[in-house]
């Protein structure tokens, strides 16, 4: 099964049973955001297709943006955790050894944007997935990491949810 249909049945899912579509989103956007799980499975294209549903089913906007950003959120903290825990360990883990460009281009990024690399990383699919756990490697100081990390995984989430909001047709 390919991206595009299991996008598709996963909509499809949340459509036809819209209690979970909370939970789903959350999920979707906790693995969007979580350094290895990010680099194995693209969420973004599932929560654009269910933010597509967003007015056209009934599903509500605000606890799908909600569970989106807070799941991202909880992503970026987890993976800044496990970056501040494992530091010399992490270029050697699996999958991250097998791209070590793509961390060697988060740490790049990291010293030289600092703090708003978290925000700008965001909104970057290879930078979404490491510059969270490079933030902790390099211990970027905690609460500055968590500020940039919430307020860009809302941002994020509004982005990717409200043309579904506004009545935009996806092609999903």
């Amino acid at each position: 099964m390919g991206f595009e249909e299991m996008t598709r049945g996963l909509a499809d899912f949340v459509r036809d049973h819209q209690v979970w579509a909370v939970p789903v989103v959350f999920i979707l956007a906790f693995a969007e955001s979580l350094a290895v799980l990010s680099l194995l499975i693209p969420a973004w294209g599932m929560l654009v297709a269910i933010g597509a549903l967003i007015g056209v089913s009934g599903v509500s906007f605000w606890p799908i943006w909600i569970a989106a950003s807070l799941g991202a959120a909880c992503g970026d903290w987890l993976s800044y955790w496990f970056g501040h825990k494992f530091k010399t360990q992490i270029e050697h883990m699996w999958p991250l050894s097998q791209f070590p460009d793509m961390l060697a281009a988060a740490e790049r990024f990291v010293q030289k944007w600092g703090i708003p690399s978290v925000f700008i990383g965001r909104f970057s699919g290879p930078l979404r997935a490491t510059v969270p756990l490079v933030a902790g490697v390099s211990e970027m100081p905690y609460w500055q990491f968590q500020f940039a990390n919430f307020t860009s995984a809302f941002l994020w989430a509004a982005v990717l949810l409200t043309p579904g909001m506004l009545g935009v047709k996806m092609m999903f």
